[in-house]
Formats: C-alpha cells, structure tokens, sequence
C-alpha cells in the first residue's frame, strides 16, 4: 500500500514537470508569435521560434550550472561549510596542483594514471576497431550477421556491462582465474593487487569501445569510392601501398573526429574505473573518479568544481593541439 502510494505521488510530480514544461513552451511561442509573426513581420519567425525552447533549455540545463559550478569553483564551500563559504579566488585551482586530491595521491599522479589509461584504451580501440572494420568492408557470406554479434558489447547497456565483468574477475569464481587455473597457472587477485586491477579496467572498456571505432570507421571505409584502388593497381600500387596511399588520407577526416570523441569518452569513462575498482584503490582511479570521490566522499565541493574545470581545458587544450598538428577536419584533397 504504501509502495503504491509513493508511485502514484511520483507519477504526479512527473505529470506536474511535464505540464510545466508545456504550458512554458506554449507561452515562449505564443510571445515569440506575437513578437515576431504579428508585430515586427519578420519572415523567417518559424526558425527561430522553433530553436527557442531547445536554446532555452540548454542554458537552463547547461549553460547556468557551468556558470554556477565556476562561481563554486572559487569558493571553499565543503560539507562544513555548506552555508558560510568564503570565496578564496583562484587559491582552489592552486590546492588541485598542491594538495592530495584523494587520501594519498596527488594531482599529477592522477593525471599521470589517466593518460596511461587513455592511450592504452585507445590504442586498443582504434587499431582492434580498424582491423575489424577492414576485415567486414569486405565480401563475405554472413557479414551482417558478424557485424551484429560484434556490436553487441556496445549495444549492451556499460554499467550492466561492466558489472558482468567485474564478476568474471572474482578470484575464486571468475572465468579469468578458472581458465588460468585450468591451465596450470596461479590465478590473479584481478579485484585487490594494484597493477592487476588496472589491467582489468583495461580489458573491460577496450572490450567495450572497439564496436563503437568498428561502426564508424566501417561507415568511412564504405564511403571510398573503388575507383581510387583502381587506379592505384593500373599504378602498380601493392595492397600495402593502396591502405597507406589510398585508404589512410581518405579515413583521415572520419578518424579525426572519432579518436577525439574516443579520448574525451576515455579520459572522463566513469563506470568502469569505478565499478572494476570495487576495492577503491588509488592506483586505479583516474580523474574523473578521483573528481568523484573528492565531490561525494571527501565532500570539498569547491575544490571538486575547480578540479573539473581542470579536467575541462585539459581536454580543450588536448582537442585544439590534435586538429592543428593533424589538420584532420580537412578534406582529403585540401
């Protein structure tokens, strides 16, 4: 009784927000009517009064709680200091470089892990997921039933993923440590040693992200026309020859795009450091778990916010860096 008493309150708080929210686009539009259509006249109204819900709740959902965290961010708001905060300036950004971000380990270290995990990952993922992709552009019987069996651990929702996972590397019951154990090997403790537990986080998120490059570099190996290998062989151009002079310049544009996507979704993977590392330990975690754990375990909200806005320009710094060194949103022929 009282479990269906608290359904029927949540659907009527979900009823009331989505009412809510209808009622503010019709009153946007009907003023935008007014304003647009019958007073100044103007012709292209429609467009604009279509995009203004969406930019309306982009700024409310995104655009104010970045400007909010970035005030937070130069306070030193924590749980003791929930309500009488003092704004400290830039000295949080200063205790991100200079202060243990978690009980022992410090910024650099972190970041050092980070960028280990991330260039493993992507290793892994661009060059698993281009062979794969070179492997099904081709013809084959069955090809589309292949390409659906290998999508399936992208297809799968990470967290369920993930956690399946981290069940295979128990240390008396995993399938890891029983084919290890089958073989005559010493099983790992996958879950508590240090170095062990990294190599599980990267063999759970490069099992999950090769799919993703397969799909889409697939997508840009089948858009190559077949006339430029055919002149490349009338050129005398060897199948080696061909993928570097003909396959390469012409991914290129699909690439670049898609290993930055893959190295922010790296760089900022929560759910499998997070869950793999089931014993929390600091060895494993990367920056964004580190910005977790300073946020909801430690509690230092302004400190989190500043250490966020870190991980942010590094980001933006790193994508800037790769498209002008690359020049990868060019075209093949520019």
């Amino acid at each position: 009784m009282i479990e269906g008493g608290v359904i029927l309150k949540s659907l009527q708080e979900v009823g009331t927000t989505i009412l809510f929210i209808l009622a503010g686009t019709a009153a946007i539009e009907g003023f935008l009517y007014l304003l647009l259509v019958k007073w100044l006249k103007y012709k292209f109204a429609l467009p604009y009064m279509l995009l203004a819900p969406a930019i309306i709740g982009l700024a409310a959902l995104v655009v104010y709680p970045a400007i909010w965290e970035l005030n937070l961010s130069f306070t030193n708001m924590s749980l003791v200091r929930f309500r009488n905060y003092d704004y400290v300036g830039l000295t949080q950004y200063v205790r991100v470089f200079t202060e243990p971000v978690l009980k022992q380990i410090h910024f650099l270290q972190l970041f050092g892990q980070t960028l280990i995990w991330t260039v493993i990952n992507l290793v892994f993922h661009v060059t698993g997921g281009l062979i794969l992709a070179l492997l099904l552009n081709r013809p084959m019987k069955l090809r589309g039933i292949y390409r659906m069996i290998l999508i399936l651990p992208w297809a799968v929702p990470q967290v369920i993923a993930v956690l399946a996972w981290r069940g295979e590397f128990h240390y008396d019951f995993g399938f890891l440590n029983t084919i290890l154990r089958g073989v005559g090997l010493a099983p790992v403790a996958w879950l508590s040693d240090p170095l062990a537990n990294f190599v599980a986080m990267c063999i759970t998120n490069i099992w999950l992200g090769i799919p993703f490059m397969m799909v889409i570099l697939l997508g840009g190996l089948q858009s190559i026309a077949g006339e430029y290998y055919e002149a490349a062989e009338i050129d005398g151009a060897n199948a080696w020859q061909q993928f570097w002079m003909v396959t390469m310049p012409l991914l290129r544009p699909v690439m670049t795009p898609v290993i930055i996507l893959g190295t922010v979704w790296t760089f900022n993977n929560f759910n499998v450091p997070f869950f793999i590392n089931q014993n929390e330990l600091e060895t494993s975690d990367i920056l964004v778990t580190g910005l977790f754990r300073a946020a909801f375990q430690y509690n230092r909200y302004g400190f989190s916010a500043a250490f966020a806005f870190v991980i942010f320009f590094l980001l933006l710094i790193y994508s800037i860096f790769y498209l002008k060194v690359t020049g990868g949103l060019k075209g093949a022929n520019e």
